[in-house]
C-alpha cells in the first residue's frame, strides 16, 4: 500500500479549507493521538486535524483523497483491537469536537447524536426523557457513540436488549471524495434496497466517516436487582449459564469473572471490598430489571434455586443503589486492572451460550500447553468470553513466536464451537492475521471489494481488518 507524505503544500491547502486552528502537528499532541487503549501500541499520525462541521469533514476527506494521503478516524481512544491507531501516519481525524445531542425525539422514540457523544452522557440525557439507550460497553463513562457504532459495540446490557446495530436507523456519513449522504430513513422497518446503514456499522471507520446518527430508543426500565453468585468451580458457572435461561428467565445482564480478575479488580478500585473464600474460582454477576419488583424478587429467587444446584456459596444481594453501583464499578474495571498487573493481551472470544464451558476449559488448557497464565471475565448470558492473556515471566521470544500459535488454536476452538473471533472489540489491526480462520478467500475478496467500492484509493484507516 502505498500513499504519499504530508507535506507543506497539502497542509497549506488543508489550512486553506478549514482553518490552522483545527490543525495541529505539536509533538505531544501527536503522540497522545498515537495510542489507543491496545496493548502498548503506538503510531504517530504526522498531524491531528479536528473538525467542527460536516462541511469541514468533507473538505478534508476531498484533500487526503486527492493527494493519497491515509485518515484514520479516531474517537475517544477507548479500543482494545488497535482500530485508530494511524499505522500509516498521514492525518488522524479526531471527531471529539461533534460532541452535541441534536435532538431526542419523545414522540417517535429517537435520538440524533454527533459520534463525538459519550455514552453515557447520552444515556443519562434519555433516562431524563424516560427513554433508554441500552448498549453499554465498560468505557461508557468515556468513550464515544462513533466509536461504538464503529465497532458495533455490546457490553452487559446486549444480553436482554441487543448490541448498538439493533439501535442505529440512520447514518450521515461522509465518503473518500467528500459527498455527504444518508444511510437510511428514521424507521422501525425498511426493506428499500441494500442496507447501507448496517454496512457502516461494525466497519471499524474503513469504509467512511459518520458525522450524524439516529438511534432507536426504547423505554426506560424502572426497577433492577443485582446478584452476585460465587461458585467453587468456574466451569461449573459457566454451566449454570444456560440452566438460568432453560429455566426460563431473561436476566438484563449476566457476567462470569474469574476469581483473579475480581481480586485485581478490588486492588485497583479503592472502597470497594468483598470477603471471598479462598475455595471460590469464579462469580456470576446476574441483574434482571423491569417495572415491577415483585416480579422481579421472583425471578432472583427462580435464579437462587438454580444455583443451588451447583456448588456455589451463599449469594450476595445488592440492596442499595450503592451497592449496585459498586459491583458493577467493580465489573466495569477489571479489563484496567488486568492492566496495571501485566503486559497482556485481550482476546474478544464469544460462542453460542452453551458452549461456554467448552471454550473456558479450551482456554484453560491451550494456556498449559503455551506455559501462560490467562484471565478470563465477560458476557457470559452471550457467550463472549474476553480471554486476557498474561505476559508474567514468559520470554520475550515466546511472547512474539509462540503466543501467537496458541491464540490462533483459541480462535480455532471458538469456530470448532460454532463461534467467532471476536464479539465486540473488532478486528482492527491486531486481530486481521486471523481472519482466515473465519474466512475463506472467497469471503475475504467480497469482502475487499466492498472496500474499494468505498474507498478505491484505500486511504480510510488502512491496515485494519485485511492489508
Amino acid at each position: 500500500m502505498t500513499f504519499n507524505s504530508v507535506n507543506k503544500d497539502f497542509i497549506k491547502k488543508l489550512v486553506a479549507a478549514i482553518g490552522q486552528e483545527n490543525i495541529s502537528i505539536d509533538k505531544e499532541i501527536l503522540e497522545a493521538y498515537s495510542r489507543d487503549e491496545t496493548e502498548d501500541l503506538s503510531y504517530l499520525p504526522d498531524l491531528v486535524v479536528k473538525p467542527h462541521t460536516v462541511e469541514e469533514v468533507s473538505k478534508v476527506l476531498a484533500l487526503c483523497n486527492k493527494n493519497l494521503i491515509p485518515v484514520t478516524p479516531i474517537g475517544a481512544r477507548t479500543g482494545l483491537s488497535g482500530g485508530a491507531l494511524p499505522v500509516f501516519g498521514g492525518v488522524a481525524l479526531s471527531l471529539e469536537k461533534f460532541n452535541q445531542i441534536l435532538n431526542i425525539d419523545e414522540r417517535n422514540f429517537q435520538v440524533t447524536v454527533e459520534p463525538g457523544v459519550i455514552t453515557q452522557v447520552l444515556q443519562e440525557a434519555v433516562i431524563e426523557k424516560g427513554l433508554y439507550y441500552p448498549p453499554d460497553p465498560a468505557s461508557r463513562g468515556s468513550c464515544f457513540i462513533g466509536g461504538n457504532i464503529a465497532e458495533n459495540s455490546g457490553g452487559p446490557k446486549a444480553l436482554k436488549y441487543g448490541v448498538v446495530k439493533d439501535y442505529v436507523l440512520n447514518l450521515e456519513v461522509v465518503l473518500t471524495s467528500g459527498e455527504i449522504i444518508w444511510t437510511g430513513a428514521n424507521v422501525l422497518k425498511n426493506s428499500t434496497g441494500y442496507n447501507l446503514t448496517q454496512l457502516i456499522v461494525g466497519s471499524e471507520g474503513t469504509l467512511g466517516i459518520v458525522t450524524k446518527i439516529v438511534l432507536k430508543l426504547i423505554p426506560y426500565p424502572r426497577k433492577e436487582l443485582l446478584m452476585l453468585v460465587p461458585f467453587r468451580n468456574m466451569e461449573e458457572a459457566c454451566v449454570c449459564v444456560n440452566e438460568i435461561f432453560k429455566a426460563g428467565i431473561s436476566p438484563s445482564a449476566l457476567e462470569f469473572i474469574e476469581r483473579d480478575a475480581i481480586d485485581w479488580a478490588m486492588k485497583y478500585v479503592e472502597d470497594i471490598n468483598l470477603d471471598i473464600k479462598d475455595d471460590i474460582e469464579a462469580h456470576l454477576l446476574i441483574e434482571v430489571d423491569g417495572n415491577d419488583k415483585e416480579l422481579l424478587l421472583k425471578d432472583c429467587e427462580a435464579i437462587a434455586n438454580v444455583t443451588s444446584r451447583f456448588n456455589c456459596d451463599e449469594i450476595l444481594f445488592a440492596e442499595t443503589v450503592a451497592e449496585k453501583n459498586a459491583l458493577w464499578k467493580l465489573r466495569r474495571s477489571v479489563a484496567e486492572a488486568v492492566k496495571s498487573n501485566s503486559v497482556y493481551k485481550e482476546e474478544d472470544t464469544v460462542v453460542p451460550r452453551a458452549e461456554l464451558p467448552f471454550l473456558l476449559k479450551g482456554v484453560k488448557d491451550i494456556g498449559k500447553a503455551y506455559h501462560f497464565k490467562s484471565v478470563c471475565y465477560g458476557h457470559a448470558g452471550d457467550g463472549n468470553l474476553h480471554v486476557n492473556i498474561i505476559k508474567g515471566d514468559m520470554p520475550d521470544f515466546d511472547w512474539e513466536n509462540e503466543l501467537p500459535k496458541a491464540i490462533r488454536e483459541i480462535f480455532e476452538l471458538c469456530k470448532k464451537l460454532g463461534g467467532t473471533i471476536s464479539g465486540e472489540h473488532g478486528i482492527g489491526l491486531v486481530q486481521k492475521q486471523y481472519m482466515d480462520v473465519m474466512f475463506s478467500e472467497k469471503q475475504m475478496e467480497l469482502m475487499k471489494n466492498i472496500k474499494k467500492v468505498f474507498d478505491p484509493n484505500g486511504i480510510f484507516n488502512p491496515g485494519k481488518i485485511f492489508d
